[in-house]
């Protein structure tokens, strides 16, 4: 093993010894998967495997349905101040073991150990917004004519089935069950294939704070278990967190039932001439992720629109900042951006970087490996920024994914703005202005699920519904919608 970090070392045994070799958790009890099938869990840091975990299949989704089953009568019953106890529980233990849960991100996925502690935080944090949410949960009265009774009841569904993805392990595996805990279902969640390490360790905190089958943690490869998830006729609520594709086949094989679906983002960031430039650029900068997620993140502003009076000095401020962004090992505190998730992953933003070039971008940023002889093994990308991008170049149309800035300058207000909604994607937007009427008409103008004015996609706040538009996705999450979404309403009429 090549970790360099004594901690990580450590970190990494224990999680294995305390998951009983990496199994899965199914109704309450460490599992192998039915087929004894495993896979590889690599470190991307390094090209090195770190684990071997369960690839469960069918067979394994069946048994974590009939444990859901056997658990959500009772769970469902408790009274929501009692599932809320329990989530803040759970929330204080995850948050106690912060730093624990942050190394094992950083080594399985590639994201800085700092960001990963933050990340689990997060995820903890989702547990006592949401519990705090519990009594909200309510019907309405509805008028009936000639006297008598009519009114709604919000219930659960039963079993519902959580599909996370990569770029946030353990934030998503914590924070994405808890309003559906809270609303009195039981989970079966499917950590992603890439990064499966930190969800089964977070088996051990669920063992200690939910009853058996509440929550059930199940690991396998694309359709042969999330597919089985999806397709399960007693499964009747799917979420789901990825990519567009995923989530279009997820719509096909789903059936008749309620989904949610976050997707994909080309984002948006749209500067105006009278805006402080260097305040632009920082958040320009921030809200890329590169020091989070290696731009690995939906929210990312990977389409800067700025306008031409100021491109100069903006693209200047921009390569002042991110020419000291510390790309290392991402077990290092010191380290603010890691390697991209997967060789094959690295191969793809590559291939993008070449075909901007080979389109005629101009680059002026990064563009390859990252340098130094300590990251050569590793799925390291350069921080790549592109300026002279035009619209309809592949880089400015498709999800990269990875550390790849486009800058896209512009004079025409309309014209900017049929660039700007010209796409498939829909969920974030960044409008920089100083000119208060100008950002309100342009937020009403742009079609994305989720605005910022004068902010950017790093900073998103609790109880602010976040969700797309388009291809971008189905619902909304972090707010009272989410939790709603987990409940079916009833409709109950009496007459005097």
């Amino acid at each position: 093993m090549n970790l360099n970090d004594s901690f990580a070392i450590q970190v990494l045994q224990r999680a294995k010894d305390e998951t009983h070799g990496w199994k899965m958790l199914i109704g309450g009890e460490w599992v192998e998967s039915r087929s004894g099938n495993r896979m590889t869990s690599v470190n991307p840091a390094y090209d090195e495997a770190i684990a071997e975990v369960p690839a469960g299949n069918g067979e394994d989704i069946q048994l974590a349905v009939e444990a859901g089953k056997a658990a959500y009568p009772a769970w469902s019953k408790l009274h929501v101040d009692e599932r809320a106890k329990r989530c803040r529980q759970f929330a204080d233990a995850l948050r106690g073991a912060a730093r624990e849960f942050g190394m094992l991100d950083a080594i399985d996925s590639g994201n800085p150990f700092l960001s990963m502690v933050e990340d689990a935080k997060k995820g903890a944090a989702l547990h006592d917004f949401f519990a705090g949410l519990g009594m909200e949960m309510k019907g309405q009265t509805i008028p009936t004519p000639g006297g008598g009774l009519d009114y709604t009841r919000p219930q659960p569904f039963g079993v519902v089935g959580r599909i996370i993805p990569f770029n946030h392990p353990i934030s998503f595996a914590a924070g994405k069950i808890a309003p559906a805990l809270i609303a009195g279902n039981s989970v079966i969640l499917k950590p992603a294939d890439q990064t499966p390490l930190s969800a089964l360790w977070m088996g051990k905190l669920v063992k200690e704070h939910f009853p058996p089958g509440v929550v059930n943690i199940v690991t396998g490869e694309g359709p042969a278990c999330g597919g089985a998830l999806v397709a399960h006729k007693e499964v009747r609520r799917i979420a789901f967190t990825g990519s567009v594709e995923t989530g279009r086949a997820i719509t096909r094989a789903a059936g008749i039932k309620s989904l949610s679906l976050e997707l994909g983002g080309k984002n948006p960031l749209i500067i105006y001439p009278d805006v402080d430039i260097e305040k632009a650029a920082a958040a320009a900068v921030a809200g890329m992720n590169f020091t989070r997620s290696q731009g690995q993140s939906c929210g990312s502003n990977s389409r800067v629109f700025v306008h031409s009076k100021i491109k100069d000095r903006f693209l200047e401020a921009v390569l002042a900042r991110t020419g000291k962004i510390v790309i290392g090992l991402p077990e290092l505190e010191s380290t603010q951006m890691g390697p991209v998730v997967t060789r094959r992953h690295y191969e793809r933003v590559m291939a993008y970087i070449q075909a901007g070039r080979d389109e005629g971008a101009r680059l002026v940023c990064g563009g390859g490996h990252a340098p130094g002889g300590a990251l050569q093994k590793g799925y390291f990308v350069d921080v790549t920024v592109f300026d002279q991008v035009r619209h309809g170049m592949k880089i400015e149309r498709e999800e990269i994914f990875g550390p790849v800035m486009s800058i896209i300058s512009w004079d025409d207000e309309r014209a900017m703005l049929q660039e700007v909604n010209d796409s498939d994607y829909g969920l974030c937007a960044n409008i920089w202005t100083n000119d208060i009427s100008t950002g309100l008409r342009m937020a009403d103008s742009v079609e994305a699920g989720y605005v910022w004015i004068n902010g950017h996609g790093g900073k998103r706040f609790k109880g602010a519904p976040f969700g797309g538009v388009k291809d971008s996705g189905i619902g909304r999450e972090h707010s009272i919608d989410e939790l709603m979404s987990y409940t079916q309403m009833k409709n109950i009429n009496i007459a005097y």
